[in-house]
């Protein structure tokens, strides 16, 4: 009796706390549809992890064998950047590819907030993994966060997830604040036109090499991603890159998500610096939104065909999410504006960019 009463008699308040913030992660998952792929394994790893005298965790607990096996190798977030490549149609972007700028512009949030966690006393790497929150791409920021701050993992992913999943909460009220009715209901043409396979095929190629040689650092995040792609588009692999969109994609997910539970112990997880990182995150993510629609706002100074600003919002890597927001918030100034083509060349631009933008951080900082 003794044996079977001693994890009770164990307990102690900050697992407790935890075992309920896992209880509402996986409410959050299920009522709400917060990105329930992670945020469900995440809350029930969290549940096990703050069980006392847990047999899932320790050196030969079964979630920690997981966390080193893929995530501690940084396996994981590599292999889902892979099934992320091959479910994007880059065709949008390659008709326009000048809206990788806004990608570009886009990734404000990130250095912005890596000064502000930098202001606040975090060491520079830590600051960084924070700040990488702003890519507003999970993978990446496990990958960056698990280079420089481990002990930041589990407050980092979490942010990271959530704010992804609140992106249609977040990003209307900055956009509103930053562009005029007048603006808003900007019309833009969409010139649908064809692209040829060969150019599909030789994109992902393209990318890898430049980005690989201007940024080396970057080459296994934007290498697994383009190829990934590569798959989707080379037209002799389909049945591979189903398998990598829905098998790989949903098996490396519900492991990465149970596995990041190890780092979400009380002793860790319950500190004052998981409140400035769940802050800052937010912040990254207004920052970016800013950056965007401001870079659209400063193009439209110069241009004889004006930019609706607020798809510069969708140089976040939240894909598909955000240009769906802003196709909508479209809709509600103009029902016969139609911005969702645009929106999704700035989003799948957001992608690269993010991901150019955590090997720019791995290389300045390693």
């Amino acid at each position: 009796m003794e044996t079977m009463f001693s994890a009770l008699m164990q307990f102690q308040l900050s697992q407790a706390i935890m075992i309920l913030i896992g209880i509402i992660l996986i409410w959050l998952a299920i009522a709400k549809r917060y990105e329930p792929a992670l945020l469900l394994p995440i809350g029930f790893g969290t549940i096990m992890t703050n069980i006392p005298l847990s047999a899932a965790i320790g050196e030969q607990g079964p979630l920690t064998i997981i966390f080193n096996f893929g995530i501690q190798t940084e396996l994981f977030p590599l292999l889902i950047f892979i099934a992320i490549g091959a479910m994007i149609d880059f065709s949008p972007l390659l008709q326009s590819p000048f809206m990788l700028l806004f990608g570009a512009a886009a990734q404000f949030g990130i250095f912005a907030t890596i000064l502000l966690a930098a202001a606040l006393g975090f060491p520079i790497k830590e600051a960084a993994a924070i700040g990488i929150i702003g890519a507003a791409d999970g993978p990446t920021s496990i990958y960056v966060a698990n280079r420089f701050a481990p002990n930041l993992l589990g407050p980092i992913s979490v942010a990271a997830y959530s704010y992804m999943a609140l992106v249609p909460i977040i990003q209307p009220p900055v956009i509103r604040l930053l562009t005029t009715p007048k603006e808003r209901k900007i019309r833009m043409d969409y010139q649908h036109g064809e692209v040829s396979r060969t150019v599909l095929i030789i994109f992902p190629i393209a990318i890898t090499l430049v980005a690989g040689i201007l940024v080396p650092a970057a080459l296994p995040l934007i290498g697994f991603l383009m190829f990934g792609n590569l798959l989707r588009e080379c037209g002799v692999l389909q049945s591979l890159s189903k398998s990598a969109q829905n098998e790989l994609g949903n098996i490396v997910t519900i492991l990465l998500g149970i596995a990041i539970a190890t780092r979400m112990e009380g002793q860790y997880f319950l500190r004052k610096e998981t409140l400035f990182i769940m802050l800052l995150g937010l912040l990254a993510f207004v920052f970016d939104t800013v950056g965007g629609v401001l870079f659209a706002k400063f193009l439209n100074l110069f241009r004889k065909e004006k930019i609706n600003p607020m798809i510069g919002a969708c140089g976040i890597s939240a894909f598909p999410m955000s240009a769906r927001v802003v196709h909508q918030m479209g809709q509600k100034e103009d029902p016969f504006n139609f911005l969702l083509m645009p929106a999704v060349s700035i989003n799948v631009g957001g992608q690269i960019a993010s991901v150019i933008a955590g090997g720019i951080i791995l290389a300045l900082l390693a």
